[in-house]
């Protein structure tokens, strides 16, 4: 059993419910920190040690990485839409919140970025992690990469250790793309943007939370920058027919890339004032209508990490769940 005790922000949340079951299986201690009134009774049923906080308000922080070793980030702003000052309160300052409460405290402090910190709306496929990243007037990726200079200042300057990991689009249950493409499919059609050609740049949270224990356990990846991409031949158009052939539907069109960008802006711009939900986002059609495919190598040549669930696997997954989850439901 390890000694260790591993501190995950965000551990209610998709990605972080799998981590916290993987880390319990390897025999951390866990501590979770969690919002007040959040439900956590799959987090208690692991043993983990609750603690309340909200990131965005350090004196709700106190103490919480007193006698801990680790610290897993993944609590953020995680949507496609709203206002920038909304994505920077809950990604960049809350992450140099709790960065000023653990910095001192922890061996190390991995923060669970995005490949979308690298520059949306542009094509990616090949870049590297070292590789200029671009701000690009969409608040998810401005605000993951200004919380990684965050990240990088505190080594720089209080010396701590960190690594930096930036998965593609998660997918499984409970992921945004599955989620939101059902959400989308009960009141209109989910459209491709040019055919669905480009590459869907997918990781299974599966392999994606193996990545993460690497992240924070190798030695390798002290003070390193990971890109955690299945190496996966898979567009959007296979990927989005393979899930909504699960509801018996298919993808109904396709719309050009810039049609769809000026369209997105458009409602945008027209939607923010009633604070709701607009019909398509800048950060949707940069993702699904731009190639994305990172350069992967460092994760598998430094830490030997690698895909091990297939996206068949995967799927068959995230049809099982969304059969009880969503499709039960709404019978």
């Amino acid at each position: 059993m390890f000694e260790k005790t591993v501190l995950v922000t965000g551990a209610g949340g998709f990605i972080g419910s799998f981590l916290c079951r993987k880390l319990s299986e390897d025999g951390y201690r866990l501590r979770a920190l969690a919002f007040p009134g959040e439900n956590v009774e799959h987090l208690q049923a692991l043993g983990a040690d609750i603690r309340t906080g909200d990131l965005t308000k350090p004196e709700t922080l106190k103490g919480i990485a007193d006698g801990a070793d680790i610290v897993y980030h993944l609590a953020g702003r995680v949507t496609d839409w709203g206002p920038e000052k909304l994505f920077y309160s809950a990604i960049t300052d809350a992450t140099g919140n709790l960065l000023a409460e653990t910095a001192c405290k922890v061996s190390r402090f991995i923060y669970i970025s995005s490949f979308c910190a690298c520059g949306m709306g542009r094509h990616l496929k090949g870049v590297k992690e070292d590789d200029p990243a671009q701000k690009t007037g969409i608040p998810y990726g401005d605000a993951k990469l200004d919380a990684e200079e965050v990240v990088r200042t505190y080594h720089e300057k209080k010396g701590m250790t960190y690594t930096i990991v930036r998965p593609a689009n998660v997918i499984g249950p409970g992921s945004i793309w599955v989620r939101d493409v059902f959400e989308r499919l009960q009141t209109s059609a989910v459209p491709l943007i040019d055919h669905g050609r480009s590459s869907a740049s997918l990781v299974s949270v599966e392999n994606l939370v193996d990545g993460l224990v690497l992240a924070g356990t190798r030695d390798e990846a002290k003070n390193r920058t990971y890109f955690f991409r299945d190496d996966w031949d898979v567009t959007w158009e296979k990927y989005l027919s393979d899930l909504c052939g699960i509801a018996g539907k298919r993808p109904s069109f396709s719309v050009p890339y810039r049609v769809a960008w000026t369209a997105a802006a458009l409602a945008e711009l027209l939607y923010a004032p009633f604070h709701v939900r607009p019909p398509a986002t800048r950060a949707a059609v940069a993702i699904m209508g731009r190639d994305m495919d990172v350069d992967n190598n460092r994760a598998k040549h430094e830490l030997g990490w690698k895909t091990r669930v297939t996206y068949a696997q995967a799927m068959k997954t995230i049809e099982s769940w969304v059969r009880s989850e969503l499709l039960t439901r709404k019978e």
